[in-house]
C-alpha cells in the first residue's frame, strides 16, 4: 500500500546459515529485516525498537528461546509484539506449551516452508501497519481536539477580557451620567426654583415653570435609571445581596411579578468578578422570565459560604422545554452559562411543564 510504514522484522538464530536463508525467503516481503544471532542481543534490540513479529529459534547457547521470549516480555510490557519460535521437528509438544506460556503466538517447523512461513508472517505485518495507521489516525485526532480545546480556551479568555473591559466602561459611563447630568439638572432645578420664587407670580408663567420643573424631575429620574442599568450603584456601594434584591424589586415594580426574595444575612462577600458575574446572571434570568415564562411569581434564593456562591431562581410559568435549553440560538443561556464557566460555575436549568422553571447557578471561590 502506498505511503504504509514499513514493518520491522526481528529474525533470532545462532545458525548463520538460518539467518541467511530467512533472508532469502523474506526478501520479496519488502520489510526491514533485522537480525540477532542470541538471545541477549535479541532483547537489547527489541529495547530500542519496534517489531512487526520476532522470528525467535529455541535452542541457542545462553540464553534460550523460552528465556528470551520471557525477558522481552517482562522488560517490555508496554508492547505486544507477537513472538514465532523456529523449532525443529524432534521437539516435542511440552515444550510447545511451554512455548506459549513464554508469550509466544505461534511456532514454525525447521526445515522452514516458504509458503507457511510467509502466509503467517504476512498476517502480523498487516495488522502492524493497520495498527500504525490507527495510531497516526488517533494521534491527528487528539492533535486536533487539543487545538480545538484551546482555541474554546482562548476564546473563553477573550470573552472574559471582554465582558471585564464593557462592565469598566459601562461603570466609567454610569458615573459620568449619575454624577455630571444628575449635578447638572440638580442645579437646573435649583436655578428654576430661585427663579419662581423671584419672579411674578403670574398664572401662565407659573405654568410654564411647574411645567420644566416636571420635565427636570422626568429627566433626574430617567438618568438614574439609564446610570442603574448600565451598573446598579447597590452593587459597588452595599453587595452582591442588595444589588439582588435591588433588582427584584425593581423586576417587581415593572412587570408586575410577585417576587419572594431570601438573601443570606451574614457570610462573606464575593470579589467584584464573580458578584458583577452571578448580578448579570440573575439579570438575565429575570428577562427571560418576563419575556417568555408568562410566570405570576417568582422565589429567589441567594446563598454564600466560604467555598462558593449559589443562586436559586424559580418560578411558576409554563416551564421551559428541553429543547430550548440546549438551543444554540439561545443566546441568553448562552451568556450566562459562559459567565459562570469564567470561573468554574455552573449553571442548571429544569423545566415542569405548567408548573414553572427552576435555574440554580454555582460558582466557586478559588
Amino acid at each position: 500500500m502506498p505511503g504504509s510504514p514499513v514493518a520491522k522484522i526481528l529474525i533470532v538464530d545462532d545458525d548463520q546459515r538460518t539467518l541467511l536463508a530467512l533472508e532469502a525467503l523474506l526478501e520479496d516481503l519488502q520489510q526491514q529485516l533485522v537480525f540477532a544471532s542470541s538471545g541477549e542481543e535479541a532483547l537489547r534490540k527489541v529495547l530500542k525498537d519496534d517489531f512487526a513479529v520476532i522470528l525467535l529459534d529455541v535452542r541457542m547457547p545462553g540464553i534460550d528461546g523460552f528465556e528470551t521470549a520471557k525477558l522481552i516480555r517482562e522488560r517490555r510490557q508496554s508492547t505486544r509484539t507477537p513472538i514465532i519460535f523456529l523449532t525443529g521437528a524432534y521437539e516435542d509438544p511440552p515444550s510447545m506449551f511451554r512455548g506459549y506460556e513464554a508469550g509466544a503466538v505461534d511456532y514454525i517447523v525447521k526445515p522452514l516452508n516458504p509458503e507457511v512461513l510467509k502466509s503467517k508472517i504476512s498476517v502480523f505485518i498487516d495488522l502492524f501497519v493497520k495498527s500504525q495507521e490507527l495510531e497516526k489516525e488517533i494521534t491527528v485526532r487528539r492533535l486536533a481536539e487539543e487545538r480545538l480545546r484551546e482555541s474554546q480556551e482562548n476564546l473563553r479568555a477573550l470573552t472574559t477580557h471582554l465582558q471585564s473591559v464593557r462592565e469598566k466602561e459601562q461603570t466609567r459611563i454610569a458615573r459620568e451620567i449619575h454624577d455630571e447630568l444628575g449635578q447638572a439638572l440638580t442645579g437646573l432645578k435649583m436655578d428654576l426654583t430661585w427663579l419662581m420664587n423671584r419672579l411674578p407670580q403670574q398664572k401662565l408663567f407659573m405654568n410654564k415653570v411647574k411645567s420644566m420643573s416636571r420635565l427636570i424631575d422626568s429627566t433626574i429620574h430617567s438618568v438614574r435609571r439609564i446610570a442603574s442599568g448600565l451598573r446598579p450603584e447597590a452593587l459597588d456601594a452595599f453587595g452582591l445581596a442588595a444589588a439582588i434584591n435591588w433588582q427584584a424589586l425593581e423586576f417587581q415594580k415593572r412587570s408586575g411579578v410577585r417576587c419572594t426574595i431570601q438573601l443570606p444575612t451574614d457570610g462573606p462577600e464575593p470579589d467584584p468578578e464573580r458578584a458583577t458575574a452571578l448580578f448579570r446572571i440573575f439579570q438575565e434570568l429575570l428577562t427571560n422570565v418576563a419575556r417568555h415564562s408568562n410566570a405570576t411569581r417568582v422565589e429567589i434564593q441567594l446563598q454564600v459560604t466560604a467555598s462558593s456562591l449559589a443562586l436559586e431562581v424559580r418560578d411558576n410559568g409554563r416551564g421551559i422545554t428541553a429543547r430550548e435549553t440546549e438551543n444554540s440560538r439561545s443566546l441568553g443561556i448562552l451568556g450566562m452559562r459562559e459567565r459562570a464557566l469564567q470561573f468554574e460555575g455552573n449553571v442548571e436549568i429544569e423545566g415542569m411543564p405548567g408548573k414553572g422553571t427552576r435555574v440554580r447557578v454555582a460558582i466557586p471561590f478559588g
